[in-house]
């Protein structure tokens, strides 16, 4: 019996999947991520420039944002079955070519067809990389390092988005939107190097039966739900279209959600929102992406087109923030293993709160040094919550439920993101509506719909994490 006992410490220590380096078998996932998040928000500053060049509208260009993400939303529901058929090590490297093929696609379009669809193939690596990288870390780590591994997750979660308008403001300074697009081959180049030599294969491949109409209804429900949250964005909540394929969204979530419910063998085992822990962890993440994202579409185009500030300005004025989120990201992980995540959280939100309402009460006269730093504040508070939580939630998962949780997080969050760029046009059309027609005062009157979204999502975020328990002893 005593043996037994004196076992159970040195069991606590050893991870679920012995692996001889960690941090190596994570780096190729690692950087394609980064360079899956970069993309996600650094062309939001190139958005201007691309509508001169391409000569389309705000509109059509939004594409290149929604088209991304209705990939990702696609995609990500299915990554749970598909690394149940195909090993972890096949997935990451048909991802990272895939990846590597749509941004050569993209850098080299004639024009904004063949960008978007270039654009398109970028999101289904995303979609796989993403949630292996939190599956990948909950296995490979011991449970007393699984804050510190999940804070680098999330420094690559969030410091890519929050330094990609940074990056890409410099790269436009000096040269075309193109090579926005050619910076992310030798960084996938690089990743596949490291998949190749040091990844391994950290989950069974059982090949279960494929249920083809769950397939059907998880594309159809989740790509309707992205569809229409993005199109509301110049059309307006009242639109037939954004109505039609929210309502589709919903309906076919719903069927989508009976039958996983009641099938023996579904395709994202949607019972992990029974356990607690992992209910309250996904919710406060989905918030915390909201936010985080939010505030890096809106910002670059709140300072170029409602301050008039030239692009290669708007970068420097974002690095400050980027900086400052990585440096967090860093530190939450590990304050997870030594307090939890209930302290962070909380106050994680609350910083998020100040910065985000700073953000709401700018104009087209105030001074850069407030924006600089407002958005800074943002970005204490965004990533102090975001590694815990996270942490937390997929913690409460073991075995290959912990897959499709991290599955589900990363739908949830490509979801709220769709919805939070999508009040920028709304809060445009308001302010035209009134009768006003000075382009400054729309796109600022935009963003304060979208900082506003920001700041209710920071309280609601602080109200749930009310409900997170004090770290075990």
């Amino acid at each position: 019996m005593d043996s037994v006992q004196s076992s159970q410490p040195e069991l606590a220590k050893k991870a679920r999947v012995q692996v001889a380096h960690p941090m190596l078998a994570m780096m190729g996932m690692l950087i394609g991520g980064f360079v899956g998040m970069f993309s996600e928000t650094s062309l939001n500053i190139a958005l201007p420039q691309l509508m001169a060049q391409l000569n389309v509208s705000t509109a059509t260009v939004q594409w290149l944002v929604t088209g991304y993400m209705l990939m990702v939303g696609v995609v990500l529901p299915l990554s749970s079955l598909i690394t149940k058929w195909f090993t972890t090590r096949q997935v990451i490297l048909f991802a990272l070519i895939d990846f590597a093929v749509g941004a050569i696609i993209s850098a080299s379009a004639p024009g904004f067809g063949v960008l978007l669809f270039g654009r398109m193939i970028q999101g289904i690596a995303t979609g796989l990389i993403l949630p292996l990288m939190f599956t990948v870390a909950m296995q490979i780590f011991p449970p007393y390092k699984l804050g510190a591994a999940m804070g680098m997750v999330g420094l690559v979660i969030m410091f890519a988005p929050a330094v990609g308008p940074t990056l890409a403001g410099i790269v436009l300074g000096v040269a075309s939107w193109r090579w926005i697009f050619w910076l992310f081959v030798p960084f996938l180049v690089i990743a596949f190097g490291f998949a190749v030599t040091s990844l391994k294969n950290i989950a069974e491949v059982t090949r279960p039966k494929v249920d083809f109409l769950s397939i059907i209804l998880s594309t159809v429900g989740f790509g309707s739900l992205v569809l229409g949250v993005s199109l509301a964005s110049d059309q307006g909540w009242g639109s037939v279209s954004v109505i039609g394929a929210l309502v589709v969204g919903i309906l076919v979530l719903a069927w989508y959600t009976h039958r996983q419910l009641n099938v023996d063998k579904p395709i994202l085992n949607l019972r992990a929102f029974a356990i607690p822990g992992f209910r309250i962890g996904a919710s406060l993440v989905m918030i915390n992406f909201g936010i985080i994202l939010s505030a890096m579409y809106l910002l670059p185009m709140y300072i170029q087109k409602g301050l008039l500030l030239p692009v290669a300005l708007t970068g420097m004025i974002m690095f400050p923030g980027g900086l400052m989120n990585a440096i967090v990201s860093a530190i939450s992980g590990r304050l997870y293993d030594h307090v939890g995540a209930q302290m962070p959280a909380r106050l994680g939100f609350i910083i998020s709160m100040v910065g985000a309402l700073m953000l709401a009460l700018t104009s087209i006269q105030t001074a850069i040094w407030y924006v600089i730093l407002a958005h800074i504040i943002l970005m204490i508070g965004a990533p102090l919550a975001m590694s815990p939580s996270q942490t937390h939630g997929l913690n409460a998962l073991t075995g290959p439920i912990a897959a499709d949780g991290s599955a589900i997080m990363n739908t949830l969050q490509q979801i709220v993101g769709a919805i939070a760029t999508s009040l920028l046009g709304i809060g445009q059309a308001a302010y035209l509506a009134t009768g006003a027609h000075q382009a400054a005062g729309a796109f600022v009157n935009g963003a304060h719909y979208g900082f506003y979204f920001t700041f209710g999502l920071a309280l609601v975020g602080f109200l749930l994490a009310l409900r997170l328990p004090k770290m075990m002893k």
